[in-house]
């Protein structure tokens, strides 16, 4: 019997080993999903830019904004049923987990301090494409009114004048 027991848990070790190989933090899927997203609104963006703190996911460098597409377990999500707490060798999980958070938490503020804005996307917000088209179209919105009040000097337009991020970008 305990030579059965091995084998399983060399088995689920192997099976383990070989899912978390696969997980990826560039290009994964909820990026690509808000990537998709922003493009069809008109927005530019560069990737994963390396002299950034934190190397955010996208990057608005015309609007000083970081993007941060996260996971909600890898990041652990606030009250979100997707950020559960391993309940299997802590000792590794929770210093892991909590040195992410600990990381994200100083690129905010690196990012913030050097006058860039910092908006962080959870794949549970992305799960969802209407509360996710919803979440970019006031990121959208935010973005157009800051440029149209700096670009115009100071004239800012109501809902509903006509104004759309187009007119923004030109």
């Amino acid at each position: 019997m305990p030579e059965m027991a091995a084998k399983l848990t060399i088995t689920a070790s192997t099976q383990r080993s070989e899912l978390m190989s696969r997980i990826r933090s560039k290009n994964t899927g909820p990026e690509l999903a808000v990537r998709q997203m922003l493009h069809a609104m008109g927005l530019r963006f560069r990737l994963h830019r390396r002299d950034l703190a934190g190397k955010p996911d996208i990057v608005l460098p015309r609007h000083k904004l970081a993007i941060f597409v996260h996971g909600c377990f890898w990041h652990q999500h606030a009250n979100c049923r997707l950020a559960s707490k391993p309940k299997t060798r802590t000792e590794y999980w929770e210093p892991k987990l909590s040195g992410n958070v600990r990381r994200d938490e100083e690129a905010r503020v690196s990012l913030a301090s050097l006058g860039w804005g910092v908006e962080v996307i959870w794949e549970c917000v992305i799960r969802d494409r209407e509360q996710l088209a919803g979440r970019l179209q006031g990121i959208s919105q935010s973005l157009v009114s800051k440029s149209l009040i700096k670009h115009n000097g100071g004239i800012s337009f109501a809902a509903g004048d006509g104004v759309s991020l187009a007119d923004a970008d030109k």
